[in-house]
């Protein structure tokens, strides 16, 4: 039998964003520390369209880029017991189509690409304020202070052309790791979030170049409010910066230091089925962050 949460706000599959190399840093992800009671799965279908100035890789010297790019991304998470904490995993597969034009040494290219991204894998753990709880015991507990850690990893496994300076995947490790708070008051949330990117090193970067790439910071603040049980808005906010990349040795002028705005709405269906659309947009760039982005995400929960 479905379980019908009262309270679940899908924090598990938090890892919706543009399916891409160097936009990871640039996720929004409400609810993502929040306590949920242990043993839910979910699963989320989402789209995402976006246009705009996206620098897959901003070490590739393109210049007036302007790109557009829909992904499909289907995610399976769980909530589960780790030591007494809650705890959640999630893995999410992209697969993306779009085009991309640009001024490539101020010639201008076209390209089309179409195929899977890397995937995401995801695991979360509350630290202090949320125990591993049955759904019985967690309808009668009251919400506190959370704080959370998260590791994140993306595996090089999405389709690459060593040939292309183009490609939805990275051929390199990424890993981030990140602290997060979640504080509730009423029908309010507070959020606040800091981590970091770490890159292994692409080997075989267009033409057999060694690509290395410095870490990125993350900064992430969202203020939630519930209007009622899965029916919430979320203001978002995200600064990332750093990301300087070298190509056999030589350093490159690609310090990112960006900041995106973005509003999420959660609206109930029908019993454990849920919808959730996002808008995100560039407000400060530097470098390979001035686009729109829209999300619509379905979510199936059970228990």
């Amino acid at each position: 039998m479905p379980f019908r949460p009262s309270f679940l706000a899908a924090p598990a599959l938090c890892v919706f964003a543009l399916a891409a190399p160097d936009t990871s840093a640039q996720q929004l992800e409400p609810y993502a520390y929040a306590a949920n009671p242990v043993g839910i799965n979910l699963i989320n279908v989402g789209y995402i369209d976006a246009q705009g100035a996206i620098l897959f890789d901003p070490s590739v010297g393109i210049t007036d880029v302007d790109s557009h790019w829909r992904t499909l991304i289907i995610g399976y998470g769980r909530t589960f017991n780790l030591f007494g904490r809650m705890a959640s995993f999630a893995a999410v597969i992209p697969a993306t189509n779009g085009d991309a034009s640009g001024n490539v040494q101020e010639e201008f290219s076209e390209v089309s690409r179409s195929g899977i991204a890397d995937p995401t894998l995801r695991l979360s753990v509350n630290l202090a304020g949320a125990p591993a709880l049955s759904p019985a015991e967690f309808a009668g507990q009251e919400q506190s202070l959370t704080l959370g850690a998260t590791l994140v990893v993306v595996p090089p496994l999405g389709q690459y052309f060593p040939d292309k300076l183009i490609n939805l995947g990275s051929n390199r490790w990424s890993f981030k790791t990140e602290l997060g708070l979640s504080y509730p008051k009423g029908p309010w949330r507070w959020e606040l979030s800091a981590g970091a990117w770490f890159f292994t090193d692409n080997k075989d970067f267009f033409g057999g170049q060694l690509r290395s790439q410095d870490p990125i910071t993350t900064v992430q603040a969202h203020v939630i409010y519930s209007f009622k049980p899965k029916l919430w808005l979320a203001f978002n906010s995200t600064w990332y910066g750093g990301g300087r990349s070298s190509l056999d040795g030589v350093v490159k002028a690609d310090f990112q230091s960006n900041t995106r705005l973005g509003l999420t709405l959660s609206v109930p269906i029908k019993g454990a089925h849920s919808m959730r659309a996002g808008f995100s947009t560039g407000v400060t760039t530097r470098i390979g962050g001035s686009f729109d982005q829209l999300s619509l995400v379905w979510q199936y929960a059970w228990f």
